[in-house]
């Protein structure tokens, strides 16, 4: 078994202790005291989570938009539950009767709030991806080990144990070797059309809180909420904002690798669209773990020209998911806590469903004091950080004809996912010979740092900007 690829004997392995006394919750009646920070997407089933689950009382929103937390407000009250509000989450942070914090902010704020909650006695879950970057994401990790607080990453799959048991089948060998981890986001991604100028941020928002970290630049986006994930300074793309659920069920299957990989290379662009967003709709990331590797693909056009009523492609019926090669078949499963395996004929052998709320595997480490190693900080920062990689190959590339992308992508899966992503386009009605693909800069890695050719400028892609008041705690 070579270097890189660390199998685990046990899907469950690697629990670890957290200091106790910083562990337990100190709420009235032993109540987990609960604060959701970022809720007009995903947030609202963190709103919902947080009242229903026995043992946790929902103390605090937290919003710079005072629409969107007005009206959380207003339903839970409805629902006969008191929450403080706020609408600057160092002041959550600050607050002595929160005990811990969930966090579904925009992705550049990820990692800030985490960070600065930890640091502030909060135990945190924070969303997909972890980090808007490689280094915050790194900071996260040791944030965990430097405050004893629990830290949870997004990624639900991890609580299913559906996954689990599927994996652990695997583990035995009844499919031969592992071979190859793929994942798909094939989602639908119409453009967000072009603004004529600079735009105001609505009336609601406090933009310089929204804007955190990073410049209060001119707004540059019709739809202010959603669409930053197609900026990047704000968002990572759809292989930094879906790929990371799947990549990090890829480094599961691999046997959760401590480090990134020793390559990446990636390819693709933003066809179609001609608008605001800024990062690839359509993209291949190869990063080369040794010796199984992954192969992502990114598609957000629809099968034929351009039209969304067409339906999106699939890859042997994953379009949002997985697909793990064995020498002897495959595992599928999509975004849902189901998964299946079939044999090199393609025939159904095994089929796995089932799991648990994540909400409550974040609770239940908080009450117990101890993490299973695949939840925590550490887990969700390299997950995370592999789309970041993969979209600084691709930030570093250059526009190339179909025979460059071709001759780059050496291994056979990788080749073919580029093959088939010409088809995709062309059948969208692009032709890559004359709106060229971007191909990527192939990069090396030892550790977290690029070494080699483009290493200057890949390693400055490494870490994101911080304005005043806005910086990661030490």
């Amino acid at each position: 078994m070579k270097r890189r690829l660390f199998l685990s004997t046990s899907t469950l392995a690697g629990t670890w202790s957290l200091l106790s006394p910083l562990a337990r919750a100190q709420g009235a009646n032993d109540d987990l005291r609960v604060a959701v920070i970022g809720f007009n997407g995903r947030g609202k089933a963190h709103i919902d989570s947080a009242a229903k689950t026995k043992g946790v009382r929902l103390v605090a929103l937290c919003d710079c938009d005072s629409k969107v937390l007005a009206a959380a407000k207003d339903k839970l009250e409805k629902q006969g539950i008191k929450v403080a509000t706020y609408d600057d989450y160092r002041k959550v942070c600050e607050a002595k009767d929160i005990d811990a914090v969930v966090i579904a902010t925009p992705n550049h704020t990820h990692a800030l709030i985490a960070v600065t909650a930890a640091a502030n006695g909060k135990h945190v879950y924070v969303e997909k991806p972890v980090s808007h970057n490689v280094w915050e994401g790194r900071a996260l990790a040791d944030a965990q080990a430097k405050y004893g607080k629990v830290i949870q990453h997004g990624f639900q799959r991890r609580s299913e144990t559906s996954w689990a048991e599927a994996f652990a089948w695997l583990n035995e060998g009844n499919l031969g070797k592992l071979k190859l981890a793929r994942g798909f986001c094939y989602k639908p991604r119409p453009s967000i059309g072009k603004v004529d100028g600079p735009r105001k941020p609505p009336a609601e928002v406090d933009y310089d809180l929204w804007c955190g970290p990073r410049a209060t630049d001119p707004l540059k986006r019709g739809k202010f909420h959603y669409d930053w994930h197609w900026q990047s300074t704000y968002g990572n793309g759809d292989l930094g904002n879906q790929g990371p659920h799947q990549l990090d069920v890829c480094r599961w299957a691999l046997g959760d690798p401590k480090e990134l990989p020793p390559t990446v290379i990636s390819c693709g662009g933003r066809f179609a669209h001609d608008d605001d967003g800024d990062v690839a709709n359509t993209q291949v990331v190869f990063l080369g773990y040794d010796p199984v590797p992954i192969v992502f693909e990114v598609r957000g056009l629809p099968k034929k020209g351009v039209d969304y009523k067409s339906g999106m492609d699939d890859y042997k019926g994953q379009s949002v998911g997985n697909l793990i090669e064995y020498e002897g078949g495959w595992l599928a499963g999509g975004h849902d806590g189901k998964c299946e395996i079939f044999d090199a004929q393609g025939k159904q052998v095994k089929s796995f469903k089932g799991g648990r709320s994540h909400f409550q595997t974040w609770v239940d480490a908080i009450r117990s004091g101890k993490q299973e190693a695949r939840l925590s900080a550490e887990s969700g920062h390299l997950s995370s950080a592999l789309a970041h990689i993969g979209n600084i190959s691709w930030d570093l590339g250059t526009p190339a004809s179909t025979s460059e992308v071709k001759a780059a992508f050496t291994n056979e899966a990788a080749a073919d996912a580029v093959e088939r992503m010409g088809t995709h386009l062309a059948a969208n009605g692009v032709d890559p010979d004359k709106q060229k693909i971007r191909l990527g800069a192939p990069l090396a890695m030892s550790g977290e740092k690029f070494t080699g050719d483009h290493a200057d400028k890949a390693n400055a892609l490494l870490k994101g900007s911080y304005r005043k008041g806005f910086e990661l705690p030490a």
